[in-house]
């Protein structure tokens, strides 16, 4: 008798230790380069505690801010190889890797970040691209408009902007090249410097910028060229090994939080970018609105970047066109 309420108490034991068990019974690991005070990166902790609530703990995420897992040009591969089960970071750094997803890093005239946000998700689901077939894709996200800003000299015309120094990285860079100017391909923590002490004469990069990098205190001068605006998309992918091995009931909570996610990440672009603008302006700065006349003639100057984008898809055995014209249709 008495082995067998030790039997049953110890069932009982078990049956409650069940649920805990099960709770922790996967673990990842969540790889980011952003520092752990940028929005950013604050979302992307706020994301791994979501799908532990939401998972009932099934799902438990280690969150590694800074780069610490994997730097940022390294995070895709990471994810791939399983250094990381999930990671964040630009497409941008991987280039030429992502044909169909390139497109809307692009001057196409984002006037937002939201905006941004919906045509990178959108891209994504209407081509589905190959190019992403060893991920599990989470979610995109794209900051708020890239424009012009300079250290001394207002840009107000294509004329102002002719053998200017602009540190641009990418397709920034060939938009300045397109506009006239003369592209130096630096990375952004290098920006402030550069510009402080007259190597560049301004910049390509989001609004957001001028506070998050301190660099509306050396730029004293903002173009609003926002029609030929660009933007950088971020990916947040999953290991496809790790995502098949989730239940469907995680596996659906966790779409679900991507869907709200996105946009909670759209709107903190789209705040700091405020924040940015306030900075500028509140160091002395100048906004330099463009006339109708002139943002033509910008745009104008700028399609040579769209038009090679066609051409590299091509040859790559995409519909570059069709790329183009289905991405252009989502800022509408």
């Amino acid at each position: 008798m008495k082995k067998m309420v030790l039997f049953f108490v110890a069932l009982a034991v078990l049956c409650v230790a069940m649920p805990t068990m099960a709770q922790a019974q996967t673990k990842l690991t969540y790889s980011n380069f952003f520092p752990p005070t940028n929005h950013e990166s604050k979302l992307a902790e706020a994301w791994c505690k979501e799908v532990e609530k939401r998972t009932g703990g099934k799902v438990v995420i280690e969150y590694y801010p800074a780069g610490t897992l994997t730097k940022a040009k390294q995070c895709y591969d990471g994810v791939v190889e399983g250094m990381s089960d999930i990671g964040m970071s630009c497409l941008a750094y991987s280039r030429g890797r992502f044909p169909v997803m390139a497109s809307v890093d692009l001057p196409l005239g984002y006037k937002s970040a939201a905006q941004a946000t919906n045509t990178a998700n959108a891209v994504y689901e209407k081509f589905k691209p190959a190019e992403l077939d060893d991920v599990e894709v989470m979610y995109f996200n794209g900051h708020g408009p890239g424009l012009l800003f300079t250290t001394n000299k207002p840009i107000r015309t294509l004329a102002d902007l002719k053998g200017e120094k602009i540190r641009s990285t990418g397709n920034s860079a060939k938009l300045v090249k397109a506009l006239g100017g003369t592209p130096v391909a630096k990375p952004m923590p290098e920006n402030y410097q550069l510009l402080q002490k007259g190597v560049v004469d301004g910049s390509m990069h989001p609004i957001e910028s001028n506070k998050s990098f301190k660099l509306g205190e050396v730029c004293k001068f903002g173009t609003d060229s926002f029609d030929v605006a660009y933007t950088t998309v971020f990916f947040i992918v999953m290991n496809k090994d790790k995502w098949a091995s989730l239940d469907a009931e995680s596996q659906k909570a966790i779409t679900e939080i991507n869907k709200e996610w996105a946009v909670k990440h759209a709107q903190a672009w789209d705040d700091a970018d405020v924040i940015g603008r306030k900075f500028l302006i509140d160091q002395g700065g100048e906004i330099i609105e463009l006339s109708a006349e002139e943002s033509a003639k910008w745009k104008a100057a700028a399609q040579p970047v769209i038009d090679g984008y066609i051409a590299d898809a091509n040859a790559k055995g995409l519909n570059g066109q069709e790329i183009i014209d289905f991405t252009v249709s989502t800022l509408k």
